[in-house]
């Protein structure tokens, strides 16, 4: 009776799926598995395949060793683990921790777009702003590397930036606006100024026990109908304890304090308008040029003094290939970073829509020539997406497709493949990844202990590939 319950499921599942054989049930995914630090897991298969594609920013990051000079810049383009810069968190201070510090690089004020901001930096606004993200905005709408537009057309706004983390403080700000026009001054010092003025005497009183609501209001010589008007009473019954405004024509005098900034114009420069400091900074405020009358921002970057590794996140929520590919200002603006390598990381996103295989590579091809086009110099990586869940119950077969397509072109297309999916022990080890505190509940995302273990593989990857380049040189 037990194997005839069992075919009724299979075949129900299969009739119920007959247009979308892809989705395959897991029976296990529901389980809640606890984290058991004792599990021991091992990782194989953890090498970047086609290096060849990436040997010109090989040579890059060796001449900067042994010059002690001069800057490398790899930006990291991607979805929601990008965004959140745990992930790149991870592999920025691998990099910097071995070639040197660079700065920050990119960032954008996403609080202030009301959405996730990266730990190190810290952002608030006063005035009023829309924000545009690449998955819903408009075509018309400027959005560009960040993935966002943040717009405004008030002139009484500032946007305030600290950088919490002394690493990444910075002398050089480059400020990124569609068609690099000048539209903001910054500010790194300010005053307060003090206002006075007069505003309502405010009284109040406090029942005591006894008092009733006509006594009160011969005390402070008012009508009994205007104290419950200012009080909202529709009867002359009243508690004690009960704190009440007492109606007065009288004023008094209040002090506020407002903050004026300082304005310093930015200078232009190619791709960008700049500020450079003659001391690191930890803060900055962005205000508006006064001779604008609309303003829109794509996004800051943070650069030092030293010589070593520039690590770029540029990440959006629930974004795919295909929404980047939608803005041209994206390939636009990317010069403005000077990168060396462009790594790329989506798939998870695209598995949600079932996108084929076919279809999901010809938009990440689309990508990879937009991006080649306008940085002919710089290397491509490719990462696969990691193991996850689809709609919490099926196997993601979808991004295992796209792990296949991602290796079956590399070699065409020219880019370095680093296989997290295969890393990570594809799709069956889901339940082991779970239990060891790598994924979250919803088997899709990855903790902070996940996204930080990929960082740590993906630079002990490339560290891997980087010494056998170095080997032949000797």
């Amino acid at each position: 009776m037990k194997s005839r319950f069992l075919l009724f499921l299979l075949v129900f599942s299969f009739f119920g799926f007959a247009q979308d054989t892809l989705l395959v049930p897991i029976d296990s995914v529901e389980v809640e598995v606890p984290v058991i630090d004792s599990i021991e897991v091992s990782f194989t298969g953890n090498d970047i395949h086609n290096p060849n594609a990436i040997i010109a920013f090989y040579e890059k990051l060796y001449q900067l060793e042994q010059s002690k000079s001069g800057k490398i810049n790899i930006v990291h383009i991607g979805d929601s683990h990008i965004q959140a810069d745990l992930f790149t968190a991870k592999i920025r201070s691998q990099f910097q921790k071995v070639y040197g510090n660079g700065g920050f690089g990119f960032t954008f004020p996403y609080s202030v777009a009301k959405t996730n901001n990266s730990a190190p930096i810290r952002y608030t606004a006063s005035g009023s702003f829309q924000s545009f993200r690449n998955l819903y905005a408009d075509t018309n709408r400027p959005v560009g590397l960040s993935g966002f537009s943040m717009e405004t057309t008030s002139k009484d706004f500032a946007i305030q930036m600290h950088v919490k983390e002394v690493p990444y403080h910075f002398t050089k700000l480059k400020v990124i606006t569609p068609q690099n026009v000048n539209l903001f001054d910054v500010s790194i010092s300010n005053k307060n100024s003090f206002i006075e003025r007069k505003v309502p005497k405010k009284i109040t009183h406090k029942v005591k026990p006894g008092e009733v609501l006509g006594g009160i209001a011969d005390k402070y010589n008012v009508s009994l109908k205007a104290l419950k008007k200012a009080n909202g009473l529709k009867s002359n019954i009243i508690r004690d304890g009960k704190v009440l405004t007492i109606p007065t024509k009288g004023t008094q005098t209040k002090t506020a304090t407002k903050i004026e900034y300082i304005p310093i114009e930015l200078e232009p420069s190619l791709l960008s308008n700049d500020y450079v400091s003659e001391k690191p900074l930890d803060k900055i405020v962005l205000v508006p040029n006064q001779e604008i009358d609309e303003f829109a921002l794509n996004g800051l970057v943070l650069e030092n003094n030293a010589s070593g590794v520039i690590y770029h996140g540029i990440g959006v929520n629930g974004a795919k290939v295909s929404d980047f590919n939608k803005f041209r200002l994206f390939n636009e603006q990317l010069p403005v970073l000077q990168p060396d390598l462009v790594i790329i990381s989506f798939g998870t996103n695209e598995s949600f829509d079932k996108q084929s295989g076919e279809q999901f590579f010809s938009n990440l091809d689309e990508m990879i020539q937009g991006i080649k086009h306008k940085n002919p110099d710089a290397g491509i990586l490719v990462m696969t997406p990691p193991p996850s869940v689809l709609h919490r119950k099926y196997r993601n077969t979808f991004i295992e497709m796209y792990a296949q397509e991602i290796e079956d072109h590399a070699h065409v297309k020219n880019y370095a493949v680093w296989n997290l999916l295969e890393v990570f022990g594809g799709n069956s080890s889901i339940n082991r990844n779970s239990a060891k505190g790598y994924m979250a509940k919803d088997k899709v995302h990855y903790s902070k202990k996940g996204y930080e273990k990929q960082g740590e593989l993906f630079f002990e990857s490339f560290l891997q590939s980087y010494e056998l380049y170095k080997s032949t040189k000797l």
